[in-house]
């Protein structure tokens, strides 16, 4: 692994590349004496300088990264294993002036720093094998341990230096580069040490002859893989791009859009998501015809890339007219700007037909969502992507919209509606598990009663009370006689009540109406702590409303008299409350709840008192 991509080097890179060119030289200068004497070591010498900048210049990839290698490498250390390391560092000094001349566009420091670093590497694989008892000339199989250790080292040192040089240049946590590059070139840089030992014994044996195989083999096996990564990149090309409009494809979007997140929550960085859907294009194709309908698509596709791709943002198509654009490091408001921009571009530019349309012209509308915290799932970003784009088309269409509440409450419908279908879905419980079914209308009654509480939103309101009323619908998944079970539950039972918030995932999910919910029911068991289930989410990775349906889900479940467990009395079950709080419960929300249980028991007593009274009059 060489220093390939041109970068303006800032301070701490500087410095770096300083001391390695420092180190490497004076390894160089330690060892150095001039090795030829006679005309048949001058030949030999030409021989192995024009086999390393050969193997040098025959670089190759290796799928899937891509990662640039070559075998020079083998060369290198045959010349060791054979001749010495005076030798070694010769070929070395006047390989690097050949490649300096050959391809002077290559910044100088980066001829140096390569030269550096392999002084390093022969130096310590040299000490190394002299140190393990290592013969030059001399390739004994006993003593194949020294040849292993010396070739691991080179490979370690390599992987080291240039993985130090990626951490300055990126920022990224060293232990995530460093591992990355092992991973990518482990079996490619092992397969060329081990031909080192293969050509050691070719020249031993057979000289300069040797070394004429051996080069033969390599530049074939070169070329090769050369072919291979063409032909693996040409299919890999087709199975991640969108043959109509040569964007990449609702596939590979989502892929990238999963990377990003876990990027983000793993760096705490943010990023937005643009979708983007074109005006009026059904009423473009009925008038003009599919295969015009086809052109304006691959038009439109390549405007958008060419105005997305020097920014480094990843566009695709995502199906038929609806296109989306991952903005890393941008806010809502950074991706905002940026999309307006790109319409007010489209708008501008003329394609034939475009007068059909009811602005005059080319047109998109468009929703942007920004990462938070709680969003934990790919999915959360397209719909709410996707539910901002509807409030961008229902206020006129060429425009773009910020996902909000504004956005989620034009997709919801009247809450009386969606709780007699929710209901309806609940009655199935009345024969399976009368428990379930009740406990659901309680925990729905605390969640209309903890939104008088809380500063929430009408759009979220609706949700905490239409997701309480739903949160156990995975249960119906669950056997009868699991969920009646008056003794304790076998740890395969419990693995199974456990999974009843993904099958109440998925029994939602088939109604889009109920997307908005989804998370509510997959998360009311994630603690605050990070100890819960599915996911093990942790503080604000857990959705807000996840967050408070779990205190009033674990509330009710403790206060309610079940046949195998303890009932807890109000006051009880408050102290458990309070003692959780900032482990299984998030601590902002404890004693909003408290104070509804309190008031409810003062209401209770008053009603009982007035009873009373009644009763002795």
């Amino acid at each position: 692994m060489k220093w390939h991509s041109a970068a303006k080097l800032a301070v701490p890179q500087n410095l770096y590349i300083f001391l390695l060119s420092l180190a490497g030289i004076s390894c160089f200068i330690f060892y150095y004496q001039f090795p030829v004497r006679e005309l048949e070591e001058w030949v030999l010498l030409y021989s192995l300088i024009a086999a390393i900048v050969t193997l040098n210049h025959l670089t190759f990839q290796l799928p899937p990264s891509g990662t640039k290698q070559s075998m020079d490498s083998a060369v290198i250390l045959a010349t060791m294993f054979v001749y010495g390391v005076n030798m070694t560092l010769y070929c070395l000094l006047l390989s690097y002036i050949v490649y300096y001349l050959l391809n002077r566009k290559k910044a100088y420091w980066k001829h140096l720093a390569n030269f550096s670093m392999y002084s390093i590497m022969i130096f310590i694989s040299w000490n190394t094998f002299s140190l393990l008892g290592g013969q030059v000339g001399i390739l004994n199989p006993q003593n194949i341990y020294t040849y292993a250790v010396c070739l691991s080292l080179y490979f370690t040192v390599n992987t080291f230096l240039i993985s130090i040089y990626s951490y300055f240049l990126t920022k990224n946590k060293y232990y995530s580069i460093l591992n990355g590059m092992i991973k990518e070139s482990l079996s490619a840089y092992l397969s060329t040490l081990l031909l080192s030992l293969v050509l050691t014994i070719l020249i031993k044996n057979n000289g300069l002859f040797g070394l004429f195989l051996f080069m033969c083999i390599s530049v074939l096996i070169s070329k090769s893989f050369r072919l291979l990564f063409e032909l693996y990149s040409g299919v890999a090309e087709r199975a991640i791009k969108d043959q109509r409009t040569g964007l990449f494809n609702h596939g590979y979007f989502e892929e990238e859009l999963e990377k990003q997140l876990q990027q983000s929550k793993r760096d705490h960085s943010t990023f937005s998501l643009g979708m983007l859907d074109l005006d009026d294009f059904k009423k473009y194709n009925d008038t003009y015809g599919h295969l015009q309908g086809d052109l304006l698509l691959e038009f439109f596709g390549n405007l958008i890339k060419e105005y997305c791709e020097k920014d480094g943002f990843v566009v695709a198509r995502y199906g038929g007219e609806e296109f989306t654009i991952i903005l890393p490091g941008a806010s809502a408001d950074d991706a905002f700007t940026y999309i307006n921009k790109l319409r007010k571009t489209v708008n501008d530019t003329y394609f034939d037909g475009v007068e059909l349309f009811p602005h005059g012209c080319l047109s998109f509308s468009a929703g942007v969502v920004e990462y938070s915290k709680d969003i934990y799932d790919k999915n959360q970003l397209i719909d709410r992507a996707d539910q901002a784009l509807y409030y961008a088309k229902a206020q006129g269409k060429n425009n773009v919209h910020i996902y909000n509440d504004n956005s989620l409450l034009q997709r919801t419908i009247d809450i009386e509606q969606d709780l007699r279908e929710i209901e309806q879905q609940l009655s199935i419980f009345l024969s399976k598990d009368v428990y379930t079914f009740q406990h659901s209308k309680r925990v729905y009654r605390y969640a209309v009663e903890m939104c008088d509480m809380l500063p929430l939103t009408d759009a979220e309101k609706k949700t905490l009370v239409l997701g309480a009323l739903i949160h156990d619908i995975g249960k119906l998944e669950i056997p009868r006689d699991v969920l009646n079970k008056k003794g304790k539950l076998t740890t395969d039972e419990w693995e199974m009540v456990k999974k009843h918030v993904l099958w109440g995932k998925e029994i939602a999910s088939t109604n889009d109406k109920f997307k908005e919910l989804l998370p509510l029911i997959e998360l009311h068991h994630e603690r605050f702590d990070g100890t819960g289930y599915p996911r093990n989410l942790k503080g604000e990775e857990i959705p807000k409303l996840a967050r408070i349906l779990c205190i009033l889900d674990s509330f009710d479940a403790m206060t309610t008299e079940r046949p195998y467990q303890k009932t807890k009395t109000f006051e009880e079950a408050v102290v458990e409350l309070r003692t959780h709080a900032g482990k299984q419960f998030d601590p902002q929300f404890i004693e909003p709840f408290i104070s509804i249980i309190q008031n409810k028991q003062a209401e209770d007593f008053d009603e009982s008192q007035k009873a009373n009274q009644h009763a002795a009059g």
